[in-house]
């Protein structure tokens, strides 16, 4: 097709719908009736002389001519950003919107407190804060940079070391007090515990209970949010493998066998690399690397005290 000829709000449109999760949401984030994006999706596809989607029960799917297309819709896409940003000046002064997303622990426990003052230092950059149970998704635009427990495999990316963490098994001291002892790892078995849905769960990097306390019997409560696991302990319930950051927020937590059951695990940041350089981008992933280095007792378990940047 002539470029003269192609539809750029229709392109724009495809490529709301090929981010998902489903043509409702696309036409609700571009303030269009659902029946405007179906109608403008098969023009699409007239013009374009072939089907991009396959209409599934659940959704849109892309089909392997929509594949090729996005990617180079993509391509344009960052193209025009980079443009815009260079035009405007944007993309070397710490100025407009930059999108961080986390995983839930992380993200509301300790990522939120330090962005408030990297709000304060940076007044002229909006910060927007994702916490998921899940992958943010960089490839889909879901945010410009992420923290993961996993890295990042994807390719257009550049991915980092962010910090080690540490969990521990963690219990109320009101729970301890009114149970069994527990002295050895073995008398683990006489109490009740909390946890994820495995099968749900997005990373094997969660799935450590098994591992961290082989003589827990299985969860009575399971959830695939490990906020949930930590308002549940804080009941005074029962116990669950915790990251130590998170802990630390409530004094009536209390680390069980604390020299027995010990877990690490590692945060990893990314962003996509053509979003890495851009200066608000790396202002926050330099910022995240400057708090985790203050925080180190913090996320290793050694203190409960948290510090931040000012």
């Amino acid at each position: 097709m002539p470029a003269s000829q192609i539809n750029w709000d229709n392109l724009r449109l495809f490529l709301a719908v090929a981010r998902g999760p489903s043509a409702q949401e696309a036409a609700r984030r571009l303030d269009v009736d659902h029946s405007t994006v179906t109608r403008r999706l098969h023009r699409l596809e007239k013009e374009w002389g072939a089907q991009l989607f396959e209409r599934t029960p659940a959704g849109h799917v892309l089909t392997p001519a929509g594949q090729r297309l996005l990617e180079h819709v993509e391509t344009i896409e960052t193209a025009v950003v980079h443009a815009s940003e260079d035009v405007s000046g944007d993309s070397r002064t710490l100025t407009g919107q930059v999108r961080l997303g986390a995983t839930e622990g992380f993200g509301n426990f300790f990522l939120a407190p330090q962005l408030s003052h990297f709000c304060e230092r940076h007044p002229a950059i909006q910060v927007e804060l994702i916490t998921v149970p899940r992958f943010i998704n960089l490839s889909q635009r879901e945010a410009d940079l992420a923290v993961n427990v996993e890295r990042a495999q994807g390719s257009g990316q550049v991915c980092s070391r962010l910090t080690d963490y540490r969990l521990r098994l963690y219990a109320s001291s009101a729970y301890l007090a009114r149970h069994a002892p527990i002295r050895q790892s073995r008398d683990l078995a006489a109490h009740r515990f909390f946890g994820y849905v495995e099968e749900l769960t997005f990373s094997t990097a969660l799935r450590y209970l098994a591992d961290a306390a082989p003589h827990a019997p299985p969860p009575l409560l399971r959830s695939t949010s490990v906020v949930a696991q930590y308002l549940a302990v804080r009941e005074g319930q029962g116990l669950a493998v915790l990251p130590c950051f998170m802990a630390a927020q409530s004094p009536e937590l209390v680390p069980v066998l604390p020299g027995e059951v010990n877990v690490m695990r590692t945060f990893w940041v990314a962003a996509p690399a053509d979003r890495r350089d851009l200066a608000r981008v790396r202002a926050l992933w330099e910022y995240l690397r400057e708090v985790v280095a203050l925080n180190q007792p913090l996320l290793l378990g050694e203190s409960t005290e948290r510090h931040c940047l000012r």
